[in-house]
């Protein structure tokens, strides 16, 4: 681990909050948990500072005294509500970048930054998993966002004697996760008949473990530095396979209808919801190939114990 103290944003978030517990349970250093507001929702043994990244304002002097490394988890990640570019942008780049130059000043020495793979755009070709050294291709005004800071980040690791490490994950599920994929487990649980018994697409997707596991590796790996990381449970499944591991999961068998995917599409487009249709059916891989032979990490924990972990709730 890095020398001094650490700084995670998010930290009341899913990710943030479960990779403050991990290096407080460490022990080798203090963890100052960056909130967006005074917040206690943080663990128990950080410190909780304010890091509002909407804040144009903001002075994070004192937040990054002592600071040798920080996680910067926190993000405007997509929901329901559409919002433009410029949303995204405020938060994502404008204030990100702000946090990334307060803590190069401060001398913060390595900042790892949680991007998505939603840079390198929201399908890969069938067999041909993203690679770090793909041409981006965001589709949304989130994974444009992503995709800019990246770039400042880098621009300033140029710049500057800070260490910049980018790590593009897939979707991240465990324990507390919510969305999609909350609602495709408690189905599952209550056993509703699913039209997805025909899907053979491949899907990368990174438990909440193991994503923790390898932002803790990029703290402290001397080659992790400068550069952008593909992260997942390097175990790609189809929508199919999913569904019949989380009725495992839940010790209830998968109820899925074969349906054939192309049906699917259509069925979705008549009624506008092409991009349901798209994470169900397409593939959207990554390629851990770098990840394994120049960081020598391995996911720790297999999806089915991830998977059993959400069942009880830890």
């Amino acid at each position: 681990m890095s020398e001094g103290a650490v700084l995670v944003t998010g930290a009341a978030g899913f990710v943030g909050h479960a990779l403050t517990k991990r290096l407080l349970s460490l022990n080798e250093g203090r963890v100052l948990a960056g909130v967006r507001t005074d917040s206690r929702s943080v663990p128990a043994g950080s410190a909780p500072v304010v890091v509002d990244l909407e804040d144009a304002s903001a002075d994070w002097a004192d937040a990054l005294a002592g600071i040798m490394a920080a996680v910067h988890c926190a993000a405007r990640v997509p929901d329901s509500r559409n919002e433009d570019e410029a949303a995204y942008r405020r938060v994502n780049v404008d204030g990100t970048l702000r946090l990334a130059r307060a803590a190069a000043a401060s001398g913060v020495r390595r900042f790892v930054f949680l991007s998505s793979i939603k840079v390198n755009g929201e399908s890969s070709p069938v067999g041909k998993p993203f690679t770090p050294n793909d041409p981006p291709a965001p589709e949304d005004a989130y994974g444009r966002s992503k995709l800019e800071a990246e770039r400042g980040l880098l621009e300033l690791a140029r710049e500057t004697e800070m260490e910049v490490v980018i790590v593009r994950a897939p979707l991240v599920y465990g324990p507390g996760v919510g969305g999609n994929f909350e609602t495709m487990r408690r189905w599952v649980a209550r056993g509703i008949p699913l039209p997805l018994g025909m899907i053979h697409n491949r899907r990368s997707l990174v438990g909440l473990g193991n994503l923790v596991d390898f932002l803790v590796t990029c703290l402290q790996h001397p080659v992790a530095a400068n550069r952008v990381w593909m992260v997942s449970d390097d175990d790609d499944v189809s929508t199919t396979e999913l569904l019949q591991r989380l009725g495992e999961s839940v010790g209830r068998p998968a109820r899925l209808i074969p349906v054939p995917a192309l049906l699917i599409r259509l069925l979705a487009a008549s009624i506008g919801k092409r991009g349901i249709a798209r994470r169900l059916c397409d593939s959207l891989q990554v390629d851990m190939a770098e990840t394994r032979s120049r960081l020598g990490w391995r996911p720790p924990v297999a999806m089915v114990d991830e998977l059993s972990r959400m069942r009880l709730g830890r």
